[in-house]
């Protein structure tokens, strides 16, 4: 539904896709938004064809669909209603608690398809959480959503992304924890991936935020990515590689046994069938 995003997180993937636009993926990125205004219609559009399968459709895998501009364009909702009328199953990813606002519509959905939302949380610490997402809301107010979606009866993830080693991995057995106290029902992870002109601005966001621990954490972003700053191949960009990936990807498991993942279906959930299918966009969305 836009280009750019007010949360202005200093590691986002998508930053590079406003240099198509002749834009800064830097303070361009975060400051010159666009609206897709007739998205909605065009959504319709590829929804009326006879080739339309009602797939699982994810918003968005690029900026946050519920960035505060939402608020006003109300674009986002307005593709999950066309989702609904044509019985389209849908997954949305982000870290706004604007989704709230949404609920009707996503239950509606999920009563006529499926829906999902992941929340993305990567920080347990709201003061660090500012440094690097400055614009993003803190902690809190993201379980917080996530807690109203569950109580909702929608299926709800909580996504550690990104991790960035030796800055937030510490961070996994209390992210994990608050998420299974608010509800989530599934919870998964990514590495830090720095492709293109991302890694000089989450460098200089670093380095500015926090200059004692910045060389730190660019040691260990190296660590995993066999001595560089970012891995490109589908195949391992969102994961990491070494020993101390490794440990990693053990404190998760570890915490994700520890707080009951992946045991038990969501209450609310309404069949079997349904669970399936719900199960199998988690899937599509974390391999993305």
């Amino acid at each position: 539904p836009y280009r750019g995003c007010q949360h202005a997180c200093a590691y986002c993937y998508a930053r590079p896709y406003h240099e198509y636009l002749d834009l800064g993926a830097g303070t361009d990125f975060e400051t010159k938004l666009f609206a897709k205004t007739n998205a909605p219609e065009l959504l319709r559009k590829a929804f009326s064809k006879k080739n339309w399968n009602r797939e699982w459709v994810t918003f968005s895998g690029i900026t946050d669909c519920y960035q505060p501009i939402e608020a006003g364009f109300g674009i986002t909702r307005e593709c999950l209603q066309v989702c609904t009328e044509f019985e389209t199953p849908a997954s949305v990813i982000t870290k706004s608690y604007l989704v709230v606002r949404d609920i009707d519509v996503l239950k509606e959905l999920d009563r006529v398809a499926g829906s999902r939302v992941l929340v993305s949380i990567p920080f347990a610490d709201a003061e660090t959480a500012k440094l690097i997402e400055p614009q993003a809301p803190p902690p809190e107010r993201r379980f917080e959503a996530v807690r109203k979606i569950s109580e909702a009866g929608i299926r709800v993830g909580v996504m550690v992304a990104p991790i960035i080693p030796g800055l937030n991995d510490r961070d996994i057995p209390k992210l994990l924890e608050r998420a299974a106290a608010c509800g989530a029902s599934s919870v998964g992870y990514v590495a830090l991936h720095l492709p293109g002109s991302v890694k000089p601005v989450f460098l200089e966001r670093l380095r500015e935020a926090m200059p004692d621990r910045a060389q730190r954490v660019i040691n260990r972003i190296k660590d995993i990515r066999g001595g560089k700053l970012n891995d490109s191949n589908f195949g391992s960009r969102m994961r990491g590689k070494g020993v101390y990936w490794d440990s990693i990807r053990d404190l998760f498991e570890i915490s994700k046994t520890r707080f009951g993942f992946g045991d038990k279906p969501h209450p609310k959930s309404a069949s079997k069938a349904k669970e399936n299918s719900r199960d199998h966009a988690g899937q599509m969305m974390l391999g993305f």
